[in-house]
């Protein structure tokens, strides 16, 4: 590992906490009330006595029980399969919906939708009840029941959020599959988990355009003879769709007329109800398990003590069912009784001022969005903020990708004020959350997380499994946590190899990092992205953030290829502004900004200019598919690129 003073370290702290918003903070309620002196001593309690501290947060948050829980972990089975809530019967959809019923939180809102169009749905939590349990009561009509897998394949519509906790309601299974998936993508993922249902739309709107997404359903499911139901929401009016009268249902026709009641199925604590699909390098994708009494709660925690979301907030996270994120938002925000938002459509369309247009009309206070997003959006100045009051936000989360300081400061300066925090997040599907993530107590630098989020333990780590600080490591997890995977479905031993076999009792994320001078963390890429040339190792986003802070380039991307005398050497692919052309000259502007501050050592190979990076749908740039292509080899897995043309970009880089 490298010592270095170029980024992240040695930078300033430019944001300090705000002593009123502690104060009235969710998290200085929690300590205060159980005679916790400071954050620093519960962070040390939290890691040290993990069966106190879940406890004491399954209290905090209400999490009701039909049959309380014996023990709160049992860790006999080792540390890679913990057990929790031993004991104890529950269903996570009577905590974020049923129990609500009988309160004032009731008449709250608890949903606003908008569609591309300019359509607007908002409901409250009795309204919200009553939709879920009219879909409950169809799914059980066409014989679904308890331990039943459904893949839910749509884009963000208020169907989406009825059937995803129907599903559960019942005590089935839910698949949560990206809108944009090609057919082998979704039969891959159906077959693995023996789905008994598919969800599904006739078509959906993306920038004005109607994309079809029955005939790509039909085609998934031609070979899945486990799906014994298909069924479609008329979302685009789409015409002479292909229709299966055995198996095929029309969302109109079965759910409206249901009855709005129906029980809530009584399961065990640690039975499944959340099976995400991870893509991996090779091999099929994993099958991240979550159960009732795991990743809710790990994402209600989050958003209630890291990011300090109230009752009478509203969370609004630019993403795609398929991304652990939009399960993420629908079990944190209704199980602190706070409302949340879908947009079903592109951010800047039909206007670059989308966005703000949304959190200006349903008041969001906690926006989510990625780095790649603001990237884009801080070519077009401020002139789209401007021209909207987003007052109400308190913070804006942010996960998905490193950042780089030119497009954080932006944010924070003409979206935040220069005075709220940026909650940087970080951690993943595994996870059910956050490893690190922004808060309300800690100082902020430019693409800084705060810290671990309470309950983490979280560490940067050397080859050796050693502590390190000032310096790049793998970011690692000590303890075990209520919203950790339960392993990957039907294949243990590719979850103990993924997480477990490099230090002994200790989760290795997989992710580069560091902790500078101050006791702040960053995260500076995969660590399977990680560069090394020449004996020393840096994260991609180390390259990244130099290039980017040149005033013509957008957002980049750096890879390590194969040299052999210095192991690897580093290539850079640029997107430019529009309008500008990539020459020679600007490629020896941007060579000398790398040179000047990794020095010569790092120079990278080839600068390239490209119109787009290949991301995903959550906008991760795919590091390992963009080397694949360059190298000429095959680039693997890569059901999750959103624009499979962007290879072709690589291909045709200058």
């Amino acid at each position: 590992m490298h010592k270095s003073k170029t980024f992240p370290f040695g930078q300033k702290i430019i944001w300090k906490p705000n002593p009123e918003w502690i104060k009235e903070s969710n998290l200085q309620k929690f300590m205060t009330t159980r005679n916790i002196s400071n954050y620093d001593a519960l962070m040390e309690r939290s890691i040290c006595d993990i069966a106190w501290f879940w406890d004491e947060v399954i209290q905090d948050l209400d999490i009701q029980f039909y049959q309380p829980y014996d023990e709160i972990v049992d860790l006999s089975g080792g540390y890679q399969f913990p057990k929790w809530c031993v004991g104890g019967k529950m269903n996570i959809v009577h905590n974020c919906l049923d129990k609500w019923q009988e309160t004032r939180t009731a008449e709250k809102m608890a949903f606003q939708w908008e569609g591309e169009g300019g359509e607007i749905l908002k409901l409250s939590y009795r309204e919200l009840f009553q939709e879920v349990n009219k879909c409950a009561n169809a799914l059980k009509q066409l014989g679904l029941a308890k331990g039943d897998a459904v893949g839910l394949y749509m884009p963000m519509i208020p169907e989406l959020i009825f059937v995803f906790l129907a599903v559960i309601k019942i005590g089935g299974i839910i698949l949560p599959l990206f809108s944009g998936y090609g057919p082998a993508a979704i039969e891959t993922r159906l077959r693995d988990a023996d789905a008994r249902a598919l969800i599904t739309c006739d078509g959906m709107f993306r920038r004005g355009k109607s994309i079809p997404m029955k005939t790509i359903a039909d085609e998934a499911v031609k070979e899945c003879s486990s799906v014994k139901h298909v069924i479609v929401v008329k979302r685009v009016g789409l015409t002479n769709i292909p229709w299966n009268a055995n198996r095929d249902r029309w969302w109109h026709d079965l759910v409206p007329s249901q009855g709005v009641n129906c029980d809530t199925e009584m399961t065990d604590a640690e039975d499944v109800m959340m099976i995400i699909y991870t893509s991996g390098t090779t091999g099929k994708p994993k099958g991240a398990v979550h159960t009732h009494c795991g990743f809710p709660i790990k994402a209600a925690q989050d958003m209630y003590h890291a990011m300090d979301l109230k009752p009478d907030n509203t969370m609004f996270w630019l993403t795609d069912m398929g991304w652990m994120m939009g399960p993420w938002q629908v079990f944190g925000a209704l199980l602190i009784g706070a409302s949340q938002v879908f947009y079903d459509g592109a951010p800047d369309y039909p206007e670059s001022d989308r966005l703000w247009a949304i959190v200006e009309k349903h008041q969001v206070t906690h926006l989510g969005v990625s780095p790649t997003l603001i990237r884009s959006m801080k070519s077009q100045r401020n002139t789209p903020i401007q021209s909207h009051n987003i007052s109400c936000l308190r913070a804006v989360g942010s996960t998905g990708s490193p950042w780089d300081p030119g497009s954080w400061l932006w944010l924070f300066e003409n979206v935040l004020e220069s005075r709220k925090p940026i909650l940087n997040y970080s951690g993943g599907t595994e996870i059910s959350g956050g490893i690190v993530c922004g808060n309300f107590f800690k100082p902020l630098k430019p693409c800084a997380f705060s810290g671990p989020v309470v309950g983490m333990d979280a560490d940067v780590v050397d080859e050796n499994g050693r502590s390190l600080r000032g310096e790049v490591g793998e970011l690692v997890v000590r303890n075990p946590w209520i919203g950790m995977t339960r392993g990957f479905w039907r294949d243990k031993q590719r979850y103990l190899e993924s997480y477990w076999s490099r230090f002994q009792h200790v989760w290795l994320h997989g992710d580069y990092a560091a902790v500078d001078e101050d006791g702040l963390w960053y995260i500076l890429g995969r660590s399977d992205d990680t560069i090394k040339v020449a004996g020393k190792r840096l994260g991609p986003a180390e390259v990244e953030s130099i290039v980017n802070s040149h005033p013509l380039v957008l957002e980049s991307a750096a890879i390590a290829v194969p040299h052999p005398i210095k192991d690897n050497e580093i290539v850079v692919f640029c997107v430019i502004r529009s309008g500008v052309k990539g020459g020679e000259i600007l490629r020896q502007e941007i060579l000398k900004k790398v040179i000047g501050q990794l020095g010569k050592p790092l120079k990278p190979k080839e600068i390239k200019f490209i119109k787009a990076l290949p991301k995903t749908r959550n906008a991760k740039v795919m590091r390992r598919v963009i080397r694949a292509v360059y190298l000429g080899n095959n680039p693997g897995d890569i059901s999750s690129l959103e624009d499979p043309n962007t290879l072709v970009e690589i291909k045709l880089a200058t």
